[in-house]
């Protein structure tokens, strides 16, 4: 018997939004209804898409200049094996790394500015960052034993130079000042450019070969060591276990950019609730419209409650009623969302000033738990959003409104 119920209450609720599909003023307010939470859907899910590809699209760049796991310590050759033989006995580190850095200043034929120096050992260095493919121009090899620079875009563009140009890289102070405090000067052949589509390195970052560093730096020790893990999502384990056994700095490659993250999921987590509002304007639609067909149909609801059926029964055709508007204005809106970031994903006519935000293309990424996520709350508030209405013609007497309906 219940479920000839529902199938009653179900087949009146669509026979009432197809016959506001024919009344005109009917039509223009379910219209506005469902396109109310059709475009609050479609904005909803295009901006976590564009968030998401924001998040994403860093992480991968990061990762392109950054170990998963980085260790600071001023380290001799002692010190360095002994950590490196700590390192070793964890299995989830597959590759180690070390490295010196510091500032210093770079100066061309025009331009002068300040820059932090990598040096590195390339052939140890690719297994623990992926370097190779943030090379636009030149070969990593050629740092090995020579006095060469590989220099970021922005920063080759700002000095004005290119490959086969020579520059000249003066310390800043410190240890490298030369006696009668004279600042350590040295000549170094541009022989390569890399674009890791991160702004910021781009324009502050150079590398040279990790003997060349250690001589400029006048330092036999290193600065630290870049670790390389199996499983990424297990950088916070690792790096705690190490903690523990080392004694010095370790930190994760989300520390080392965790102000910028913490933003991101922030400001997704924002948007997330400013645009939720738009659904639920939309839905203040949806509650008028089920009120404005509750008026209309106030004389066929007294002929069903006079006939036997009950008022959770007519609740229910207007819990139909709504749900099926919101149903429609969701499903249209996913697909429409879907579109827009499938399009701007693939045409990339989006374009970003790459100081301001990293990046020079608006990336997207979709997630399905993100459009699952939008779908359920558009729901979860047309639900809402019909409770009153419902409520309401469900307390309509029927010997009043047969009367004088």
């Amino acid at each position: 018997m219940r479920i000839f119920y529902m199938s009653v209450e179900l087949f009146i609720a669509t026979k009432y939004l197809k016959g506001r599909v024919k009344n005109l003023f009917g039509l223009l307010t379910t219209v506005i209804a469902v396109a109310g939470v059709t475009l609050g859907v479609a904005a909803l899910i295009v901006t976590l898409a564009v968030m998401s590809g924001f998040h994403e699209d860093i992480r991968t760049k990061i990762l392109g200049l950054n170990p998963h796991i980085t260790i600071f310590g001023n380290l001799d050759e002692s010190e360095q094996d002994n950590v490196t033989k700590s390192l070793s006995s964890i299995k989830e580190i597959t590759s180690v790394a070390p490295f010196v850095y510091g500032q210093v200043i770079l100066k061309s034929k025009s331009y002068a500015t300040g820059v932090l120096l990598k040096g590195i050992d390339f052939t140890r260095e690719k297994n623990v960052v992926p370097i190779e493919k943030i090379l636009a121009r030149g070969r990593w090899e050629n740092l090995t034993g020579r006095k060469n620079i590989i220099l970021g875009k922005e920063l080759s563009r700002n000095l004005a130079v290119d490959i086969g140009d020579d520059i000249i890289m003066v310390s800043p102070g410190g240890e490298q000042f030369l006696p009668l405090g004279i600042p350590k000067m040295d000549k170094f052949t541009v022989t390569g450019i890399f674009d890791s589509g991160m702004y910021e390195y781009d324009e502050n970052l150079a590398y040279v070969d990790i003997d060349n560093g250690k001589r400029f730096f006048n330092t036999g020790r290193i600065s630290g060591l870049g670790v390389k893990l199996k499983n990424i999502d297990s950088a916070v384990k690792i790096s705690g276990a190490l903690k523990k056994i080392i004694l010095a700095r370790v930190i994760t490659w989300e520390e080392l950019n965790k102000n910028l993250f913490a933003a991101l999921k922030l400001e997704k987590t924002m948007m997330f609730l400013l645009l939720t509002l738009i659904i639920l304007v939309a839905c203040f639609n949806i509650i008028s419209n089920l009120v404005l067909l509750t008026a209309e149909k106030a004389k066929e609801i007294g002929i069903l409650t006079a006939l036997g059926m009950k008022a959770v029964n007519i609740r229910r055709i207007f819990l139909y009623e709504g749900l099926m508007i919101g149903w429609i204005g969701t499903m249209l809106g996913t697909v429409l969302g879907v579109v827009l970031s499938l399009v701007v994903k693939k045409y990339q006519f989006v374009r970003l000033p790459a100081d301001i935000y990293y990046i020079e293309t608006l990336p997207v990424k979709l997630s399905a738990g993100d459009i699952v996520a939008v779908v359920l709350v558009a729901m979860v508030i047309t639900l809402l959003a019909t409770i009153y209405p419902a409520h309401r013609a469900s307390k309509l007497n029927p010997v009043e409104v047969i009367r004088y309906g």
